[in-house]
């Protein structure tokens, strides 16, 4: 663990935000990722100073050398988490200590300097603090975060990067989806990987997501809206889709979700639906699936709802699966039975509208 660095902020306000009647405006059709708050966190790493010069100030753009590593070498780790509003007008993180602990988990892959977790979650609750008036209210709106550390050492030659950059930025939005928690069609790549044994597919790193742009593509040409990749040794076992993990569920109530062997990413929303749909009793196994047993799975009946999950997406069920000589509709092509129990569940205790036994809301005000 590198050098702790203070948790109080040098804070500067905006003084050009925008204006009140225009935040409402964006807050009343969000999307998603379309708008950016008024402030940033910055906190800066050396190796002579380890980390200083922790700042809350106007959101500005970057000015980075061109031989700046991360542009070169793909430096760079991020994480997303959501701020929520509270049924009494207050806001609360979701189990930021876990997005902490999964950040320098990616920072330790990739060779970066890793940030004191308690560094991390004060970070991000100033900013749910300074920018409050950005988090929206009505249906499942909310601020997304995210947290993101680059690379800056100027230097061409390819070593790990000895000065860093944390900044968090924030926006609020709607669904991920533009057809809201309908169902989702997923292509399955044959071409293909995300990840392979003894690489970073377990780090959340932006190089994971640009490897899946070009099946999304493939995927869209199929008219799907997800893709699903398979292992990169047999081409066999599930992993994850683009940016969500999976799960199934059997006529027995059962649920299924491949293990975390070092290719998937641990989904902070995943752990949080094992330890919910295991609170009510249902039996979940964390063990690979086959494609070949789901397409078996699916015809035989026994296979009847299946769901991605992540912070973005929430719970999404997946209707339908295509691949270069199948096309199957998954159940009843929406949301099955126990996909809305569990997201309801989860979506209950984020936003406050329900118990929430293991502490995983950190109210911010």
């Amino acid at each position: 663990m590198d050098r702790s660095t203070t948790n109080e902020f040098t804070t500067q306000t905006a003084t050009d935000p925008v204006p009140a009647a225009r935040r409402a405006e964006m807050l009343a059709n969000p999307g998603f990722g379309k708008y950016l708050t008024d402030h940033m966190v910055t906190i800066s790493y050396s190796a002579e100073q380890g980390w200083h010069d922790a700042k809350i100030g106007p959101r500005s753009d970057l000015t980075l050398n061109p031989s700046t590593m991360v542009l070169h070498y793909a430096g760079e780790i991020f994480e997303g988490m959501k701020a929520y509003p509270m049924p009494d007008g207050g806001g609360a993180l979701f189990r930021p200590q876990a997005n902490a602990r999964r950040f320098n988990k990616s920072a330790e892959r990739l060779a970066m300097a890793q940030l004191p977790e308690d560094s991390f979650v004060a970070a991000v609750r100033e900013l749910v603090r300074i920018d409050r008036d950005w988090i929206p209210s009505g249906g499942e709106a909310a601020l997304y975060l995210r947290p993101f550390m680059i690379g800056t050492e100027i230097a061409i030659g390819n070593h790990p990067s000895d000065s860093f950059q944390f900044i968090v930025i924030a926006s609020p939005v709607g669904s991920y989806f533009k057809g809201g928690v309908s169902g989702v069609s997923v292509w399955v790549s044959e071409n293909f990987t995300r990840a392979a044994p003894g690489g970073t597919g377990a780090a959340k790193c932006g190089g994971n997501y640009a490897a899946a742009l070009a099946a999304q593509k493939e995927g869209a040409a199929q008219g799907c809206e997800q893709v699903l990749f398979l292992d990169a040794v047999e081409r066999r076992w599930v992993e994850e889709l683009a940016g969500m993990n999976v799960f199934f569920v059997f006529e027995d109530g059962s649920i299924q979700t491949p293990p975390l062997t070092g290719t998937i990413l641990p989904g902070i929303t995943r752990d949080s639906l094992i330890t919910l749909a295991r609170d009510r009793g249902r039996t979940v196994r964390e063990e690979p699936y086959a494609i070949d047993q789901w397409r078996a799975d699916l015809e035989s009946g026994r296979l009847v709802e299946v769901f991605a999950c992540g912070t973005a997406a929430v719970v999404a069920p997946i209707a339908q699966i295509k691949g270069r000589d199948f096309d199957l509709t998954i159940g009843s092509g929406g949301m099955g039975p126990v996909t809305a129990e569990l997201r309801k569940a989860l979506t209950d205790i984020q936003f406050g509208r329900a118990e929430d036994p293991h502490g995983w809301v950190d109210r911010v005000f």
